[in-house]
């Protein structure tokens, strides 16, 4: 059985590797989505990530789809209890912006949309620097006092913002921001590490970072002369025309070798074990695609190797 890890300060503990909801509705329907969702609590995990505004990018898509099979998908298992969920705010085409109105409206929205009474985590997706962060603090703790959330996170936001913010809590004695959703993984570090990650850090958040493998290309799939079918497929050829992509690649494809385990495994243990990190998104289109992503559960890479893909990325 994998041991949870502690998110932050909170009483959340979850299963190292969150399943990112975002390809549900997208690119896994109904069906799909349900046997993936399946077939990653089946194998301990409890920690499921998702958006309001998931995924209205879709012709014919309003918002909302991925929550509305989460949902579906809690209430016929009947698991509702032993699932973390989590969700965002200020990104639906309805529900744009932090505004204290739009943050409880869009939370309600949410609700509904999974059927449940509480949001385990609650991010604001985007911050908006021009709403100040008394009003977005504010509201979020009307959120959990009223429980319909029990814990409030940040993604996107800038490390001054979040400094702000954390003070802010503090002084009022209102909730406070438990974890962090930044980009980060071995070929995008600039965002997250140094003032970020040292708030972050202070402040005893956990980090949960998005695009954990690169839109697919941590996964090794994308190689110099191949073309894959992938909705991401752009976003992830753009690491093989550089030097730290194909130098990142090499390192993952010697360790791999030497654990005998998937590229994308080791691409997810070296950021499982960075300072703060508690648990990497990354989703699974299929179940084929899933034992990957959890092998990051038992995957230990030793020092010498973090430090080898470490210099690889830098």
């Amino acid at each position: 059985m994998t041991s949870l890890r502690k998110l932050g300060s909170s009483d959340l503990e979850v299963f190292p590797l969150s399943l990112g909801g975002n390809v549900f509705g997208w690119t896994a329907d109904r069906d799909q989505s349900f046997a993936v969702l399946d077939a990653y609590a089946a194998a301990g995990g409890n920690f499921v990530d998702t958006a309001d505004v998931y995924s209205a990018w879709i012709e014919g898509n309003s918002g909302g789809e991925s929550e509305t099979i989460i949902g579906e998908w809690l209430k016929a298992r009947g698991n509702r209890a032993d699932v973390v969920v989590a969700t965002k705010v200020s990104q639906h085409p309805e529900y744009q912006g932090l505004s204290a109105a739009n943050i409880k409206a869009a939370a309600d929205a949410s609700l509904r949309r999974l059927g449940t009474d509480h949001i385990d985590l609650y991010y604001t997706h985007f911050d908006r620097p021009e709403v100040p962060v008394e009003e977005i603090i504010g509201a979020l703790d009307e959120l959990v006092k009223s429980g319909k959330v029990r814990h409030i996170a940040a993604s996107n936001i800038s490390a001054e913002r979040l400094r702000e913010s954390l003070e802010f809590s503090d002084r009022e004695g209102l909730a406070r921001y438990v974890a962090l959703q930044p980009h980060y993984n071995l070929v995008s570090r600039e965002t997250y590490e140094g003032e970020l990650q040292d708030v972050a850090a202070r402040a005893g958040l956990a980090a949960v970072p998005y695009y954990a493998l690169a839109s697919g290309f941590l996964t090794g799939k994308y190689r110099p002369g191949t073309t894959v079918d992938s909705a991401r497929a752009s976003g992830a050829t753009k690491h093989l025309h550089s030097e730290r992509g194909r130098r990142v690649l090499t390192a993952l494809d010697d360790i791999a070798a030497a654990h005998e385990a998937p590229v994308a495994t080791v691409a997810l243990a070296w950021l499982a074990a960075q300072p703060t990190v508690a648990a990497p998104i990354a989703s699974a289109r299929t179940v084929e695609q899933l034992p990957a992503l959890l092998g990051v559960a038992e995957l230990r890479l030793t020092e010498e190797e973090l430090k080898r893909l470490g210099e690889a990325s830098a």
